[in-house]
């Protein structure tokens, strides 16, 4: 599956990742609010660098297990990146993203992006279930998740170790069903 480049949504365009991508990249991934609750730390350039060759070749999805990712672009500037993984092709489930350049973030353009991912979800790849995780004390992602009609399955406490210390995962998920009755 591979979407019709570029998405478009009300102010942006959703495309994959191109080579001259590098220095918006590495401006909100060097920043170390945005990886704050993030896996990885602050990208030195030489892995803003890999993460770009990487996410040049993530612009379809053939097999379970890939990641769609999309460079989040205004007016030419790529501010953030959006996700969607195809978690089981038996069991129709994926996972959707992203993370955003914080003089971007508070706009809605998260949203944007985000609701875009779920319609590649459900509308083309014909998920059954899309689910998104978060550290309990990103307040601003899982009050997005709620606001694109996720509900809150799982607080998994100490369930994993995050940048040396047990962390807290939520889980947030919304059925096909549910995904088709807020568009009707």
């Amino acid at each position: 599956m591979r979407p019709d480049y570029p998405l478009k949504t009300d102010r942006l365009l959703l495309r994959p990742f191109e080579p001259g991508d590098f220095d918006d990249l590495h401006a909100y991934r060097s920043n170390p609010e945005v990886c704050r609750y993030l896996y990885g730390e602050a990208a030195t350039p030489e892995e803003s660098a890999e993460r770009l060759e990487r996410s040049l070749a993530m612009d379809e999805l053939t097999e379970e297990g890939q990641w769609l990712v999309l460079a989040v672009v205004l007016d030419d500037e790529v501010i953030g990146d959006v996700v969607l993984k195809w978690v089981s092709e038996q069991h129709r489930q994926g996972e959707v993203g992203y993370t955003l350049n914080p003089a971007h973030q508070g706009k809605g353009y998260a949203r944007e992006a985000a609701e875009a991912m779920l319609k590649v979800g459900f509308e083309e790849l014909e998920l059954h279930r899309i689910t998104a995780i978060c550290d309990p004390r990103n307040e601003p992602s899982w009050r997005l998740m709620e606001r694109l009609g996720m509900r809150r399955e799982a607080h998994f406490r100490e369930s994993e170790m995050f940048k040396g210390a047990w962390g807290d995962t939520y889980v947030y998920a919304l059925l096909a069903e549910e995904y088709e009755r807020a568009q009707a």
